[in-house]
């Protein structure tokens, strides 16, 4: 039999029945020493002294921790922007997450313009299913809103296992959306049973900025975090928040980047509200201060959006806020890009294609932030790595926990291995890493994947295609039965009284006519209704107007309002002339 023996070489393992003994098992809620028997990439049992049959490779584990899988629940792997493909494709990427102890990623899938969403969807399923090595699933971004988009969220939905969709609140005029729109948007999913996602940013706010800051003559990398403050986050934020919460839809901020962006998903948490936070590992790691850096090529190696923050103290904070629940999953939003790549907005901050690397790195960096420094234990890790995710996106108990009949994803972990972070030994395509030169302490000593064995103390064995999609139904038990509650609850009654049978005054009131374009091309549930008032428009009263003329006057258009006689303006009659 062979097995593993301390720090020696352990021989690569492709038998597709596996024992661990003498592990420390892991999970969110308790840890216990126990044997793991696997079979056919399935936990088949736990605990002393099993009987298993024979032919069976052995993992001797000496009381080390084994603990469930990683989920990096954000990534962007060969992300096509503006005709080129991000250097991370399905195969470079999800073998990097393996090397780091990651056995599940979830990517986003971002429609073209005028591709449907579920012909994107099976476009990011022959790209994944042909080159990932580990499992997957698939959120869907809206790029925008009609009647067609929320019909194939239902598809999608019923027919393809996916239970989150991506709102962007930023990005003008490409991919934002507005308030009015988000609500519906918020109210379809919410029926649907599944997760509203949000990208929180001011897009109107970020646009009016970069173009001040190009008008300064500032066209660099700095640019990019000078028109993105972290004011601008925090208020997409809560805006989000507060139409969830009139929606009563289940709301999860990706990305969260700067301290006062946690507050407010903290602050909405004791409230009540049924919302989560998404810090990644780039803003839980390092800091926006290099934006500033001579090197172009390094600084615009870490334009993301929303941007790293300047303050170099906010790691740290986004490290406190996740140990103690207020943030409660960490992603990689991994989407990198080579310089030659970046280069195409050397000229122009806001031609720099976005995205930093992370899925590598996620989980070293968390246990050396937070483990290490003892803001969380053993067991908040697993969930705030693997399990939290796994239930909010209704994956648990297939991923997320060691137990009997849950998916073989194990990473046998060393607390103690130490490792500096550098892009001459990281498994990416890119020549930068963002945490170039970070020492972390904590690492992945075998990986199990599908219930065989991928990465064997720093050798990786990986299968390109052999990652399986992976369905996630709706209405997520550890997310609607809140919202449920909620909705009981929030029930509006009107009250009940007697009709009122008194005086009326009559006024005058011209209805004020708008053009309705915008909400006919992009609002489907209300295309009926605005079709009835082009066609029912009121006919305007001769007898109101001040001309003798009868017919069509040439002011017809020019909404109208009763005449107000002002007597005193607010603040006195003084306020008029110290208005100047």
């Amino acid at each position: 039999m062979s097995g593993y023996q301390g720090k020696k070489n352990i021989p690569r393992i492709t038998s597709d029945r596996l024992l661990v003994k003498g592990a420390k098992i892991v999970n969110d809620d308790q840890s216990f020493m126990a044997d793991i028997y696997m079979e056919d990439g399935v936990i088949k049992q736990i605990g002393d002294n099993l009987i298993v049959p024979g032919g069976v490779k052995i993992i001797e584990a000496h009381g080390r921790m084994v603990m469930p899988g990683g989920i990096d629940v954000h990534t962007r792997f060969q992300m096509p922007d503006r005709g080129m493909v991000s250097a991370d494709d399905f195969y470079q990427g999800t073998r990097a997450a393996l090397a780091g102890g990651t056995t599940m990623i979830i990517d986003h899938v971002v429609p073209e313009p005028g591709v449907g969403l579920v012909a994107a969807f099976k476009q990011w399923r022959e790209w994944a299913d042909s080159k990932s090595c580990c499992d997957y699933s698939l959120h869907v971004d809206l790029t925008d809103w009609s009647k067609a988009t929320q019909e194939d969220m239902e598809t999608l939905v019923k027919d393809h296992g996916v239970n989150s969709f991506l709102v962007y609140l930023a990005y003008k005029d490409v991919f934002q959306l507005s308030d009015s729109q988000i609500y519906e948007v918020f109210s379809v999913i919410r029926d649907l049973g599944a997760i509203a996602q949000v990208h929180a940013e001011n897009g109107d706010i970020i646009a009016e900025e970069q173009r001040r800051i190009l008008e300064l003559g500032i066209t660099g990398p700095e640019g990019h975090a000078l028109s993105r403050p972290e004011e601008v986050e925090a208020e997409a934020v809560n805006r989000s928040v507060t139409i969830a919460n009139q929606t009563n839809c289940p709301l999860y901020i990706t990305k969260v980047m700067s301290k006062s962006a946690a507050d407010v998903i903290a602050l909405a948490r004791k409230k009540g509200a049924v919302v989560y936070g998404e810090p990644i590992s780039a803003s839980l790691g390092t800091d926006g201060t290099h934006y500033w850096s001579k090197n172009w090529a390094k600084a615009a190696s870490f334009v993301t959006s929303p941007p790293l923050s300047p303050d170099p103290t906010t790691p740290d904070y986004l490290n406190s806020l996740l140990s103690c629940g207020d943030l409660q999953v960490t992603a990689s939003a991994h989407c990198t890009y080579q310089t030659s790549q970046r280069a195409i907005g050397k000229d122009n901050f806001t031609l720099i294609p976005e995205g930093t690397n992370g899925t590598e790195e996620r989980m070293s960096l968390i246990w050396d932030k937070c483990v290490v420094t003892g803001k969380m234990d053993e067991n908040q890790f697993v969930a705030v790595t693997s399990t939290n995710a796994a239930k909010i996106f209704n994956l648990y108990p297939r991923k997320g926990r060691i137990a009997v009949g849950s998916d073989a994803d194990l990473v046998l972990w060393d607390p103690d291995v130490t490792k500096i972070i550098s892009a001459k030994s990281h498994n990416l395509a890119v020549e930068y890493n963002i945490f170039e030169g970070t020492e972390v302490r904590g690492g992945p000593l075998v990986v199990i994947s599908q219930g065989k064995v991928v990465l064997e103390e720093g050798n990786l064995h990986t299968t390109e295609g052999c990652g399986r999609y992976i369905s996630r139904k709706p209405f997520p038990d550890q997310v609607y039965k809140r919202i449920k509650a909620r909705s009981r609850l929030t029930e509006l009654r009107g009250v009940p009284r007697g009709q009122y049978d008194g005086p009326v005054c009559e006024v005058t009131v011209s209805p004020k006519i708008m053009s309705m374009v915008s909400s006919v091309k992009t609002s489907p549930t209300k295309q009926q209704q605005t079709q009835q008032q082009i066609t029912s428009q009121p006919v305007r009263n001769l007898h109101q107007s001040g001309f003798s003329l009868s017919g069509a006057q040439i002011d017809d258009n020019v909404p109208r309002r009763t005449t107000q006689r002002i007597v005193a303006p607010p603040g006195g009659k003084a306020n008029i002339t110290s208005l100047g």
